[in-house]
């Protein structure tokens, strides 16, 4: 990862030093029991009081989370010459990053994105009246099938995963059970490898800063290391979410949010270094095509609870997000709230 810029040290020196909970209380749900009922019941639950949770017997086989997490830590072994032949930049947001160009140099981490459809159209900007498209595409190491493949198989599975949990929160809403899936059609959903490297400086850096996901779900895998942390709504302590064999942890992404009304919230959550070993994780970003307008479900909107947000267009929103992390604009990354209505 190199040195730390000194500018950097001396930026993050008086960070304040948010209280950490040593206990993990995050909700863990068994997607294999019978009723149908209580599951909904439970996932609903732990949207509303939480925004996270994790899944066990969730039916993504384990030689296949197995295998990906082999394949990545052959991937990032690799030298920095053949991943940088892989690198993305401000045109084609996936392959391999190293952090070269992102504004929150803290994050300690190397990644490699993949797409789960092979291409995906987006918005070429984030202005209302520009209408051209342009291609994003997967890029894949010359000299290494199997590593495609696999990761393929996982961006499969995962993805079976993520329409069901979609399902039940939606049917926890009160919600069709497929009200949602059509919005998927084209999506821009995507896979990302993250390595973080052992850091020599754990109060001086994170594996990821605070952050909320903007997409409608995120179902991470990650190893035994952990490190991922959650603000908790009740009190803002940072909660570790301690790694559970075999499962895979759930949060809501901002379009749940606003799908729900500001029912259910996507919360802050953070990751932080290790000073020993390193940690691999794999995020799946639940994300719907470039031409849908995200806004408040209708049948959640009355005059008691009249709509918490303006509609938006989420592939101009990933525009302006894209083009924010690599022109490195001085201004704030768009968010949700930018677009919510005033009580």
């Amino acid at each position: 990862m190199g040195d730390i810029d000194p500018a950097f040290i001396q930026s993050t020196e008086h960070r304040p030093k948010a209280k950490v909970v040593e206990v993990c209380e995050i909700p863990v749900i068994d997607l294999s029991e019978g009723r149908k009922e209580l599951l909904i019941s439970q996932i609903g639950k732990a949207c509303e009081e939480w925004g996270f949770f994790q899944v066990i017997n969730h039916g993504v086989p384990f030689e296949i989370s197995r295998e990906v997490e082999i394949e990545a830590k052959k991937f990032f072994e690799m030298s920095l010459e053949e991943k940088k032949k892989l690198k993305r930049d401000e045109f084609n947001a996936m392959g391999y990053h190293d952090g070269e160009h992102t504004k929150n140099v803290r994050d300690w981490k190397e990644v490699f994105d993949y797409l789960v459809e092979n291409t995906a159209e987006v918005p070429s900007s984030h202005e209302p009246n520009d209408m051209d498209l342009r291609i994003l595409t997967n890029q894949w190491p010359q000299n290494s099938p199997r590593f495609r493949e696999t990761l393929q198989e996982y961006a499969r599975e995962v993805e079976k995963l993520a329409y069901k949990l979609l399902e039940l929160i939606s049917l926890s809403l009160g919600l069709d059970a497929e009200k949602f899936h059509g919005c998927f059609m084209n999506q821009l959903s995507m896979v990302r490898l993250n390595y973080y490297p052992t850091c020599p400086f754990p109060d001086l850096a994170l594996g990821v800063g605070r952050h909320k996901d903007s997409s409608a779900l995120t179902v991470l895998a990650q190893d035994d290391v952990g490190g991922l942390q959650v603000k908790r709504k009740s009190d803002g302590e940072w909660i570790p979410v301690k790694p559970t064999p075999n499962a895979f942890i759930i949060n809501v992404g901002d379009i749940v949010q606003v799908w729900s009304n500001d029912k259910y919230e996507s919360v802050e959550h953070r990751v932080v270094v290790n000073t020993e070993r390193e940690r691999f994780s794999i995020p799946f970003f639940f994300s719907p095509a470039h031409y849908v307008i995200v806004k408040p479900a209708e049948e959640l909107v009355n005059e008691q609870n009249p709509a918490r947000y303006r509609e938006y267009n989420y592939g101009k929103f990933f525009a302006n997000r894209n083009r924010s992390d690599f022109k490195k604009r001085d201004v704030e990354n768009i968010q949700i709230y930018h677009f919510r209505i005033l009580d």
